[in-house]
């Protein structure tokens, strides 16, 4: 089976090589890009891209948040991990806006980090309960749900419907495929269409379209 490559951006060397140790102990990883700061990788994203980066926020030359929009931009099947020492809300909701597929603090056990790569790049997205309600509190928003009487913004079928709300329940698409009896590749096809019509970023953006619309409920 091909490794997960992995891309590490943190101004702090002591860190990395922390984080390396860790990754290098799991065969399923391969270490391709090791960045400073967020200029330094873009500059080696084209050579040696990875499937996932793990991205710090606060960078000298630019930063995570910078970075990760310009991935999000020009290399759209990479996913970003966010790592981060805040525990504060404001820098998991920006870093979500900006693209990103996940978030962790950077005194995780290893476990967790090696969960959160696994899991972002199988699933595209990984969630952690801090992460689910913050996203609930700061880009929903009370007395947001079921917005327009329930009526959607966007003109959704009966199964992109259903498809939605296993995707909100963070099923992978074989598992919805395995539940509705479809396709793995018809699957696909409507999550692709779901990102479309409700022009969401990533799979972040759509659970919240659906909390937002009052197709499930928080």
């Amino acid at each position: 089976m091909k490794p997960i490559n992995l891309a590490i951006a943190d101004d702090h060397k002591i860190f990395r090589n922390g984080l390396k140790a860790t990754l290098e102990d799991c065969p399923d990883f391969k270490l391709v890009i090791e960045a400073s700061n967020g200029k330094e990788l873009i500059g080696l994203l084209a050579d040696r891209k990875p499937d996932v980066i793990l991205m710090d926020i606060k960078m000298p030359e630019m930063d995570g948040m910078q970075t990760t929009a310009y991935v999000h931009e020009h290399f759209k099947d990479i996913k970003v991990l966010a790592l981060s020492m805040h525990n504060e809300d404001k820098y998991i909701v920006d870093m979500m806006k900006a693209g990103a597929s996940g978030y962790l603090l950077k005194n995780a056990e290893p476990e967790e980090i090696i969960d959160a790569i696994s899991t972002v790049y199988n699933k595209g997205f990984y969630f952690n309960e801090h992460l689910s309600v913050t996203l609930i509190k700061q880009l929903v928003g009370p007395g947001s749900q079921n917005e327009g009487g329930g009526q959607y913004s966007v003109d959704l079928n009966d199964r992109e419907i259903e498809i939605l709300r296993l995707v909100c329940q963070e099923c992978s698409n074989q598992e919805i495929a395995d539940k509705i009896f479809l396709s793995v590749r018809t699957v696909e096809g409507y999550r692709a269409r779901l990102f479309e019509k409700t022009g969401s970023k990533n799979l972040v953006g759509l659970v919240i379209f659906a909390i937002k619309r009052g197709i499930i409920t928080v």
